[in-house]
């Protein structure tokens, strides 16, 4: 995981092939006081921040309903920085003026946490961030902008943990969504890269504060996925039962905690969610061969040869590129696939 914020980085933004010709959208900010995640044992802030990009003529046109597209932020990331840092709404803003998608609302809400990522899952310990991504989030923005409220005209994308948010909530939330995309999206399945041992687990394990745990990125990564998938609300001092523990004289392991992580991936919640994916119009992932996160295209194809095995229509899409360097532009997945994927899937007309 060390190489997932150095990949993101690189993203400087759109190059100049998009250069601003047509009407332009614009991104608002907004907030929503969450009822579900107000209390949480992990003193995750309530109060969540959402961009939404409105595409042009919004405002022109008060009787037009629009349907919206779910956009999951990957680990360290946040909904600022994929419109600002990511350009994504120039990109929006390129896709409708080219005819690769019709206009749409995007919204991106913030699930950044205080180590760094909800991976949008319910946990005791940091509040039930699935429940407020599929259910609060959806009636907020429903009842905030001119949506088409149903679920043919909702479809859910992410990247990275963004991506494993996808699968999760498409496989737990049926009658929701009308299509779901995942790009490059990280532990899908039971993987040595990040349930082995490592000198990270080392940090997590004996670490006193969250200032200690902060400065190892992979620790912050092992942390943030035992808070959402082996919480422990009375475990001191972070609320999370750990794959390794501090022994008399080296770091004991948890088989118990492998199963509960092992048990969330998206593979694993398969088998018991098939109605779920096939009652989609279409699902689609795909990833970069050269991934500096080596789980992902290893992952991707184990879900893949799963999902044909159950008969369940999908489109699984290996690529050259790595974590990050083709997702946005105009040769990109994002502009390329995924936006006209939702634009052949999604209902556009009342």
């Amino acid at each position: 995981m060390k190489y997932l914020l150095l990949a993101l980085l690189l993203l400087t933004g759109l190059p100049h092939a998009f250069a601003q010709t047509a009407p332009t959208g614009r991104v608002v900010t907004t907030y929503l006081d969450s009822r579900l995640l107000r209390g949480n044992a992990g003193g995750e802030n309530p109060r969540r921040r959402v961009s939404v990009y409105l595409p042009p003529g919004y405002e022109a046109s008060p009787a037009k309903r629009y349907p919206v597209l779910y956009y999951l932020h990957g680990f360290s990331w946040n909904d600022s920085l994929i419109f600002h840092a990511d350009g994504m709404a120039r990109l929006l803003d390129a896709a409708i003026a080219a005819g690769q998608i019709r206009p749409l609302l995007v919204v991106v809400p913030n699930e950044s946490t205080l180590y760094l990522g909800s991976f949008y899952a319910n946990s005791a310990t940091n509040g039930p961030w699935a429940d407020f991504t599929a259910r609060e989030l959806v009636s907020f923005i429903d009842k905030q902008y001119r949506t088409l409220a149903r679920p043919g005209s909702r479809g859910l994308a992410g990247h990275s943990m963004g991506g494993n948010g996808v699968l999760r909530l498409a496989l737990l939330y049926p009658g929701t969504w009308a299509a779901a995309y995942a790009l490059s999206p990280g532990l899908v399945a039971p993987h040595a890269e990040w349930m082995a041992d490592r000198p990270s687990q080392a940090v997590a394990a004996r670490a006193a504060t969250r200032a200690e745990v902060l400065k190892d990125f992979n620790a912050v990564r092992l942390l943030s996925v035992a808070r959402a998938f082996s919480p422990m609300p009375a475990q001191k001092p972070f609320g999370a039962a750990l794959l390794r523990y501090p022994g008399p004289d080296s770091l004991a392991r948890r088989d118990a905690v492998l199963r509960q992580w092992a048990a969330a991936t998206p593979l694993a919640l398969l088998p018991a969610h098939l109605a779920a994916l096939r009652q989609l119009r279409g699902l689609a992932f795909d990833w970069g061969a050269q991934d500096q996160l080596r789980h992902i295209p290893i992952t991707c194809r184990q879900l893949s040869t799963a999902l044909t095995a159950f008969g369940v229509a999908h489109s699984a899409e290996e690529y050259q590129g790595d974590h990050g360097n083709r997702v946005m532009g105009p040769d990109g997945r994002m502009y390329q696939q995924l936006l006209p994927f939702f634009n052949h899937h999604l209902d556009f007309a009342p």
